[in-house]
């Protein structure tokens, strides 16, 4: 009997042995994780010409603050390094090599701009460092054959403009098209989209473009260049200084063309209130989440934990503001793929677990809009509903699109 319980003994021991050795074997760590912390580097404009982002940051340093709140993800508190770039490409490349060899942080996170990413997508790429949900939809951010430690949150921008392209052709088929464009990756990305979109029609419909450089102070020239050439529909592929700039300039001159706004140019504090709001009126973009300013959403659950957050966590913020939204959903998807990685923090695992989404559902998503992607498709936002500014906020029209087309 005495040796019955000693064996006993001795097998629940061993066996107690084997399962603590698993489950440390089990956990797997690169540089910037540990059991403690998970390190993520970021770099934002926080000054400079697109500064209106800087809410952003915010945003996503409350939220995480709150995630550390409640005890972190899997037992590990998030520390957050965020590095002011200016929207200077030059300071991105610096920040961004401190942050890496300095601060030796796991993951990049939400680098902001489409010149910053770009200026630091072939180091992050050789080190093998995530460059995760980079807040810009140039095609060469989900291009998972020449960039595979590179993904985009934001929609594509080609595809975004392919919609734009297809909306005019359907509701516009004889408009006299001028397109206002940023002259990097992301004006030229939504310039080919809406060409595509227009299709064989194309060269006979778009009657004017013109570049800006992001350093310029005011774009009256060429939005007097686009419609001396007699556009009746206008499509701006800008950033919010340059939005707010063409819209209280068309309105200046007194110039009503049908007025297309990218994305990324949205927000009614930083855009549509220094344009004015009656000069706004009208103008049409897309969106793939809820606007709180929308009495729809009223009652809505996801919504409700948005300004709830707001109100404990950044009481400062603009509860009503789209890049504010913005910084809490992609914060979101962030804690989505950390929890998904469990115990296995290595770079390797983080870009599986953001590249196997699966019907993902954030609170702020619009209803039937979800996140998925794949090895081979890094695009997390494929899908959009077109909206309308009617002088106070944006409402939403027509049926959820989802262009699943090549993304440039």
């Amino acid at each position: 009997m005495r040796n019955g319980l000693f064996h006993l003994a001795t097998g629940a021991t061993l066996a107690i042995a084997l399962s603590a050795s698993s489950a440390y074997a089990q956990k797997k760590y690169d540089t910037g994780a540990s059991d403690t912390e998970i390190k993520i580097g970021q770099t934002l404009a926080f000054s400079g010409p697109a500064s209106a982002y800087a809410t952003i940051g915010k945003t996503q340093a409350a939220y995480i603050k709150m995630i550390n709140d409640q005890g972190g993800i899997n037992g590990r508190k998030i520390n957050l390094i965020q590095y002011d770039d200016a929207y200077s490409p030059p300071k991105a490349v610096e920040q961004v090599r401190k942050l890496v060899e300095d601060d030796e942080v796991l993951l990049t996170f939400q680098i902001l701009g489409t010149p910053s990413n770009a200026a630091v997508q072939k180091y992050l790429n050789a080190k093998k460092v995530p460059q995760l949900f980079a807040a810009t939809g140039a095609s060469r951010f989900t291009d998972p054959k020449n960039f595979p430690w590179t993904m985009g949150f934001n929609p594509n921008y080609f595809v975004e403009g392919r919609i734009y392209g297809q909306y005019i052709i359907k509701n516009y088929p004889n408009a006299k098209v001028g397109i206002l464009y940023q002259n990097d990756d992301l004006g030229k990305d939504y310039l080919n989209g809406i060409k595509a979109g227009l299709g064989d029609k194309s060269a006979t419909m778009i009657v004017a473009e013109a570049s800006y450089e992001v350093s310029d102070p005011t774009i009256d020239s060429q939005i007097l260049k686009i419609k001396s050439a007699g556009a009746d529909l206008f499509f701006s592929a800008s950033t919010p200084k340059q939005a707010a700039q063409a819209i209280k300039k068309n309105y200046e001159l007194d110039w009503h063309p049908v007025h297309i706004l990218d994305i990324n140019a949205t927000s009614v504090g930083a855009v549509m209130k220094p344009a004015g709001l009656e000069a706004s009126k009208g103008v049409i973009s897309v969106n793939y989440g809820k606007d709180p300013a929308d009495p729809t959403w009223k009652d809505d659950a996801g919504m409700k934990k948005y300004l709830e957050f707001m109100e404990k966590y950044y009481p400062d913020g603009d509860k009503g503001s789209l890049f504010n939204t913005y910084g809490y959903s992609t914060t979101q998807m962030l804690i989505q793929v950390l929890k998904q990685c469990g115990d296995n923090l290595t770079r390797e695992n983080v870009m599986k677990q953001a590249t196997s989404l699966k019907n993902v559902v954030i609170d702020l998503a619009l209803p039937g809009i979800v996140g998925n992607t794949s090895p081979t498709d890094y695009r997390v936002n494929k899908q959009l509903q077109m909206e309308k500014f009617n002088g106070e906020r944006w409402e939403l029209f027509g049926p959820i699109l989802e262009d699943a087309g090549p993304a440039g």
